[in-house]
């Protein structure tokens, strides 16, 4: 989705969130938390990372500097597209936001140094509840346009599960 912006001599000015608009379409998450995330090297990898029930998550993601490769895996069993994914570039400029809806994976990598992310959440954290999918995991097939040896990890995202010995904890009936 993009959001409005409305630019003159001075600036721009934007709504980047509005539950009316969301919720227009077909959106229904009520959002609880802002989380932003500075990451200082183009090529971090953040993702793929869940929360587990009940603390499953959806997202609202746009990014306020920089630019990103924004990744979804459909991980709802019993999904039509259960395994497959979906790539989407954001950037500072666009105005545009993407949402994740709870059961997915997500992750991204950023495309420029100093990159700013915020995302809102409509669930608390729970560090027991919280889990990540191998970002380059070959049954995933995903082209992140990065070449592993220069993808920049935390070490949980080093140590990630692979897709095959992942056990969903999601439900496409959820």
């Amino acid at each position: 989705m993009t959001f409005p912006r409305f630019e003159d001599e001075r600036g721009y000015f934007s709504v980047p969130f509005n539950k009316r608009d969301l919720q227009d379409a077909g959106i229904k998450a009520d959002f609880i938390q802002d989380n932003q995330s500075l990451s200082r090297r183009a090529g971090t990898v953040r993702g793929l990372h869940f929360q587990a029930p009940p603390f499953t998550q959806a997202k609202l993601v746009r990014v306020l500097r920089g630019r990103i490769l924004d990744v979804m895996v459909d991980a709802r069993k019993g999904s039509p597209t259960f395994g497959q994914h979906c790539r989407l570039e954001l950037d500072a400029d666009s105005c545009r936001a993407v949402f994740v809806p709870r059961g997915f994976l997500h992750g991204f990598v950023t495309r420029q140094p100093d990159t700013i992310v915020l995302y809102k959440v409509d669930n608390d954290y729970a560090a027991g509840h919280d889990g990540s999918v191998r970002w380059n995991d070959p049954d995933l097939g995903i082209d992140w346009g990065l070449d592993e040896r220069d993808a920049i990890l935390s070490d949980k995202d080093a140590k990630a599960t692979s897709w095959a010995q992942f056990e969903t904890p999601f439900s496409y009936q959820d």
